[in-house]
């Protein structure tokens, strides 16, 4: 493991936490969080789909066990596997399947970022895109009552969606460039 590169990742997510999930209140949810230090980041080293499993399902135990005020989520950051944004979109499946065979459905979830997350129906460079575009391929481990507080804590939750649509259209993609994010270039295709 390589200590300086799982730091440069970490510190790349950050960057993308603060500046453009906290930044533009993509999500309305995380300062709270990130403000509490109670957001765990997990660099992968896994290069297959069985070790990422693997990994995955130990950080869904870690947070399935500990308390909310000590890791409320997980961000677990897999740079060298699933960099095919299609490939890693069918591995959420796997991930569906993983969350029921360990009795954690319903106590769990995980939410899927990727930097070239694509929206059914979108165009690749489609700015709506970019909510959920993060530096590395990660899976985002969300407990389900923390999620039920802070929606039912916010005024129309359910607008969030289309707000950060919004926001990223009148950003635009200079705007975005312009927040200074780490661009993860994908490996070339073999």
């Amino acid at each position: 493991m390589n200590i300086t590169t799982d730091e440069t990742i970490i510190s790349a997510t950050k960057l993308w936490l603060e500046r453009a999930v906290i930044g533009l209140n993509l999500c309305p949810f995380a300062k709270a969080v990130h403000v509490k230090n109670q957001i765990r980041y997990v660099v992968s080293n896994a290069v297959t789909h069985e070790d990422l499993l693997r990994d995955l399902m130990r950080e869904l135990e870690v947070l399935a066990e500990t308390p909310a005020v000590d890791i409320d989520t997980t961000l677990l950051i897999h740079p060298s596997v699933l960099t095919d944004f299609f490939e890693y979109n069918d591995f959420l499946d796997v991930v569906d399947a993983a969350l029921e065979d360990m009795d954690l459905e319903g106590a769990l979830q995980v939410a899927s970022f990727h930097p070239q997350y694509q929206f059914a129906g979108t165009q690749p460079d489609d700015i709506e895109n970019y909510t959920n575009r993060s530096p590395y391929p990660m899976m985002h481990l969300l407990r389900e009552a923390s999620m039920v507080q802070a929606v039912s804590a916010f005024p129309e939750a359910e607008k969030i969606f289309d707000k950060n649509i919004e926001t990223l259209r009148c950003l635009g993609h200079t705007g975005w460039n312009d927040l200074g994010l780490v661009q993860v270039s994908p490996p070339p295709k073999k």
